[in-house]
């Protein structure tokens, strides 16, 4: 029998479990993956927040969000691979999206690289695209890849 997930609030107190999930989840060879700095710099901002998933007390994915007048973006989602198709990354989608309502947010945007297995995630809960960046992300390789803009409306 599988843990039960568990859903908290977290913060920059919680960096060494968002870069355990953050090292694990992306993959390397598209360099999308933020780094300590940035996690905490983002962190440091008003209107951002963090959403951590954990089963038995081990982290296994997060969500990082912040509010943009009355857009709210999904910066960064991750879930270790061992833990995924097992409803957290849904779970913290629906997270972040009662969050982003409650603080006054119309939808809830995010960005992902064309081709990335989080898209059917994205569809399944709620989110539509509305835009397309071309050639947006660069990969280690040196190829580059368009970013394609989804929103989900909120309310």
């Amino acid at each position: 029998m599988t843990a039960a997930i568990t859903l908290r609030e977290g913060g920059a107190a919680e960096i060494a479990e968002l870069m355990t999930v953050m090292e694990c989840a992306f993959d390397p060879a598209f360099g999308e993956a933020w780094n300590r700095g940035q996690c905490l710099g983002i962190l440091s901002l008003p209107d951002v927040w963090l959403s951590l998933a954990t089963q038995a007390d081990t982290p296994i994915g997060f969500a990082l969000s912040r509010l943009l007048v009355d857009d709210a973006e999904l910066l960064l989602l991750a879930v270790a691979p061992d833990a995924r198709g097992q409803g957290a990354g849904a779970a913290l989608i629906e997270r972040t999206a009662g969050i982003a309502a409650t603080r006054g947010a119309e939808r809830l945007l995010l960005e992902v690289r064309d081709g990335n297995a989080a898209l059917g995630l994205y569809t399944r809960t709620g989110f539509g695209p509305i835009g397309r960046r071309q050639g947006y992300y660069r990969g280690v390789d040196g190829r580059s890849h368009d970013a394609l803009t989804l929103a989900r409306p909120l309310g």
